[in-house]
């Protein structure tokens, strides 16, 4: 029986051995800074060490193998403790601010707000926008999800509409500076900071629909309104901090999903977690089994029904209130108006 923990204990090491060569190696590459042979020379420096440690480790060694993870990922995580989210980079034009919001009674008011005019996605029109907002006036939560690489991942985003038509739409991004792509994989490594938009729904619509022919579909959340009112000021809560405290982006924990999920819990404390909010595509899918997505259809049916992308193209010159108007007709559970 020793000589079976003894070997359990020594392959869990290795196995330790090996996930910190990976991790280790990719962080170095993406975020030391030095040139590209310097951190590839880092990176395989340190994947060498570990996978040594490893084999180490199967030899039975594993008290040297466990000395070695410890000094070198206790220097490891010193180091990456100290690549720090700014807010002051050279942000791209449509990230370069962040909306700050402010309560007087039933007033919301919110400055930044993004209303771009988009004709391709390198020529358009900037304008950011103060804008005020009566809270008594709030009707509806709608989730819209983005589909740009299949039906597994999607971008969410969040409207609050008012009694006037307007919509206030909201999206939780990966703030990249010029020149910078966005990448699922380094976007596990500190590739870029965390961002809250707040826009005019014409522009954020658009820009996925008309501009980069993207799939969005669009859903009417079944919520009280003073559920309705808490999100949209835990919303503004959230986007006030981050502009005074960045944040990382992550890939799988803090995206534009999770980040959702996070504000929808600070409101309902007893949401349940679920896959599909890792999963952002099925992310709609979980709304409705947790019963506030138009029920009246089967899924499949609601899914199909929620695709507004033809609409959003149809609707492309309308003004604000008529193409956020133009892009619901149809979907369930929203009246006409």
């Amino acid at each position: 029986m020793r000589r079976v923990a003894g070997g359990a204990f020594a392959f869990s090491v290795c196995l330790v051995a090996l996930g910190f060569a990976v991790w280790g190696a990719l962080a170095l590459w993406y975020r030391l800074p030095a040139g590209p042979e310097i951190r590839a020379a880092a990176a395989v420096v340190w994947a060498l060490l570990l996978l040594d440690a490893a084999a180490t480790a199967l030899r039975r060694s594993w008290g040297r193998a466990v000395v070695v993870i410890v000094v070198a990922g206790t220097g490891l995580f010193v180091w990456w403790s100290t690549v720090r989210p700014l807010n002051d980079r050279n942000w791209q034009p449509d990230l370069a601010r962040t909306v700050r919001g402010t309560v007087d009674g039933d007033i919301l008011t919110l400055t930044d707000v993004r209303n771009f005019e988009w004709r391709t996605e390198t020529d358009f029109t900037p304008r950011w926008e103060t804008r005020r907002y009566d809270l008594s006036q709030l009707v509806s939560l709608d989730l819209t999800a983005d589909y740009w690489a299949g039906e597994a991942i999607a971008h969410t985003l969040v409207s609050f509409g008012f009694a006037d038509g307007s919509q206030l739409m909201w999206s939780i991004e990966q703030r990249r500076e010029v020149g910078e792509v966005y990448s699922v994989l380094e976007g596990f490594f500190k590739q870029a900071e965390l961002i809250i938009l707040a826009g005019d729904e014409r522009d954020m619509v658009r820009i996925r629909t008309n501009v980069r022919s993207e799939d969005l579909r669009l859903y009417r959340l079944q919520v009280p309104q003073p559920i309705i009112r808490r999100t949209l000021l835990q919303y503004v809560a959230d986007a006030n901090e981050l502009a005074e405290r960045p944040r990382w982006y992550n890939t799988a924990t803090t995206n534009c999903t999770t980040m959702v999920f996070r504000i929808a819990r600070a409101v309902e404390p007893g949401i349940p977690l679920d896959s599909r909010v890792l999963l952002s595509g099925y992310f709609p899918d979980y709304a409705y089994d947790q019963g506030v997505l138009d029920r009246s259809l089967p899924f499949s049916a609601l899914r199909e029904k929620a695709k507004l992308s033809a609409r959003a193209r149809a609707a492309d010159t309308e003004p604000s209130v008529a193409f956020s108007r133009a892009i619901r007709a149809g979907t369930p559970g929203i009246p006409a108006p």
